[in-house]
């Protein structure tokens, strides 16, 4: 019984992820954002690469989710693949420090080199654009729940997977949808 459950989940998951690949869906990789160094980019120009986007900050329990991104960044960036950083201090007040903090930290600490954004905010009232769009399109939709949350974006811009803080980098999950997006057109 509860691998019929499982292949049924399998099977309407495949359905709906064919539907939104087929149909053009809105892609939350739009408008302009500022890079840690505060020099601007148009969210637009990561199309045609899988994206992901993951809220950072510098002192939570997830931090060391850093050493796993660089490393997932670094054995994919030839095939396709971007992170995207963004540094929010809605959880805890665990990302305190200004942008040239962030960055020192990130570079020295972690090695950090994929992409990383000016700090923002990512829950509430005030929430950038970019999480406005991610939380109310990703499934499951709703708020981000906690720093390190992930959201892997396709080649043509769709959500493809939403993954919480606690799937590390390295996890299976991640890593196989990750390369499965990496696959496709």
């Amino acid at each position: 019984m509860f691998w019929m459950k499982v292949c049924a989940v399998m099977v309407v998951g495949s359905l709906a992820l064919g539907s939104a690949v087929g149909a053009e869906a809105a892609s939350p990789l739009v408008g302009e954002m500022k890079k840690i160094d505060g020099k601007p980019v148009d969210l637009s120009s990561y199309k045609g690469k899988v994206v992901l986007i993951v809220n950072v900050a510098s002192k939570c329990g997830y931090t060391n989710q850093y050493t796993g991104l660089q490393k997932l960044y670094d054995s994919y960036k030839d095939k396709g693949l971007v992170v995207l950083g963004f540094p929010a201090n809605e959880f805890g007040g665990q990302e305190p420090g200004s942008d040239t903090d962030i960055a020192t930290f990130c570079s020295t600490k972690y090695g950090v080199t994929f992409d990383m954004f000016s700090k923002i905010v990512v829950k509430g009232p005030d929430k950038a654009p970019l999480y406005k769009s991610l939380t109310e399109t990703a499934t499951p939709a709703g708020d981000v729940k906690w720093n390190f949350e992930k959201f892997l974006i396709g080649r043509d811009g769709a959500i493809l997977g939403r993954f919480a803080s606690g799937v590390a980098p390295e996890d299976a999950k991640l890593k196989d949808a990750i390369e499965a997006a990496l696959k496709a057109n």
